[in-house]
């Protein structure tokens, strides 16, 4: 028997890495003699680092690098197993969660931090960058990363930009002349699941604006700014990314890479796939378990348990969910490769206990599962 194991982290309690360690662990109650593949997984956002290193035998890289306020915070990126890609989440330089609440200010945070750590990558001699989009506290579009690698934003007399979205009104002429060169030679996918353009009523200012901080003043100087910056790209490097489904990915962020560094926009489930080469890893498989801390509707939208349904599916694989949690919509997920879903939880607990208790109720549940794959099996 192949037991393939590529769940996502259970936030906040356990690592993708962990959590295939706990399931493993209550199957080989049952099956002993089976052989286990596992595959920790993530879908672009936050883990995204943690599990493919994980998954490849890769390691990780800290640098202090520019935090959304200017400030010095250590960041982190990741180089797998090949030795010639590096996986960046954006936010483990650039996150909101560096921002206390009270400080909260799009119009003056930057990604600057993010180029920065694009630029300590390229130091490493890769090949390809993976970079993940999501849960930053910034909305300039991307200038910052582009100044920390060289570009000149420059103002009508000729002066470097300040930082943050708010600058972006006083832009009037890009220079890519002396970004780093190295650029050139390294292919760039980014982990996006939005489809947000840079601006507009469904735009990076007006959707994810206010939980940055924004009012509606300055949600509308935002994205008035961000147009304007649009304008000016259009203008000086010839590329139209104000419209690109993905563009207004965090805080316009999807459209500067588009713009800077001539990269691909993909799934962020589809990226890790490809990167853990999880197609080859679950052929012949018995089983699939995958699973995350919380089941429900929106799982189907590009989450990490439908992408490893849809690969097992590929061979008509039986997968299983495993959740911290299900919501009472769970159900959709039948519908999209997913054949059964267990909760772990094994009582009326706070949340605090189940984040503690992660490990254990996982193991208990997998040891369940297994038993009645067991059970189910005799006779036959």
């Amino acid at each position: 028997m192949k037991i393939v194991i590529a769940p996502d982290s259970f936030k906040e309690s356990l690592t993708a890495k962990e959590v295939a360690h706990a399931i493993e662990k209550g199957w080989k109650h049952v099956f002993p003699d089976a052989e286990y593949v596992q595959v920790p997984m993530a879908d672009g956002g936050e883990g995204t680092v943690q599990s493919l290193v994980d998954a490849t035998n890769g390691y990780i890289v800290k640098e202090f690098v520019t935090g959304p306020l200017g400030n010095k915070v250590e960041g982190y990126f990741g180089i797998v197993g090949d030795g010639k890609t590096a996986v960046i989440e954006m936010a483990a330089a650039s996150g909101i969660h560096y921002v206390p609440v009270a400080k909260r200010n799009p119009l003056v945070t930057t990604t600057r931090g993010t180029g920065e750590l694009i630029s300590r990558a390229l130091d490493e001699g890769v090949e390809r960058i993976i970079l993940g989009l999501g849960g930053s506290a910034t909305n300039d579009g991307g200038a910052g990363m582009a100044q920390a690698l060289g570009a000149k934003l420059l103002n009508r007399v000729g002066e470097e930009l300040p930082v943050g979205g708010g600058a972006l009104a006083q832009l009037a002429k890009i220079d890519v002349g002396e970004m780093d060169e190295r650029l050139q030679n390294v292919s760039f996918i980014v982990a996006c699941d939005v489809d947000n353009p840079l601006t507009g009523n469904r735009g990076a200012s007006a959707i994810f604006g206010p939980q940055k901080g924004a009012t509606s003043e300055m949600v509308a100087a935002l994205d008035s700014n961000l147009a304007h910056y649009a304008h000016v790209i259009r203008e000086d490097l010839g590329k139209n990314v104000e419209v690109v489904p993905g563009a207004g990915a965090a805080g316009g962020l999807g459209a500067g890479v588009l713009a800077f560094l001539n990269a691909e926009l993909k799934s962020g489930v589809d990226i890790v796939i490809e990167a853990t080469n999880l197609k080859e890893k679950v052929k012949g498989a018995d089983y699939v378990i995958t699973g995350e801390g919380r089941i429900d509707g929106q799982t189907i939208y590009g989450k990490t348990p439908i992408g490893v349904a849809k690969t097992a599916k590929l061979y008509d694989i039986p997968v299983i969910g495993l959740a911290g949690c299900l919501r009472e919509d769970c159900a959709v997920v039948y519908e999209h490769g997913i054949d059964i879903v267990f909760p772990i939880v094994p009582a009326a607990i706070t949340l605090e206990e189940a984040l503690r208790q992660g490990e254990q109720n996982l193991e208990r549940t997998a040891r369940n599962v297994a038993q009645i794959i067991k059970m189910s099996s005799r006779g036959k």
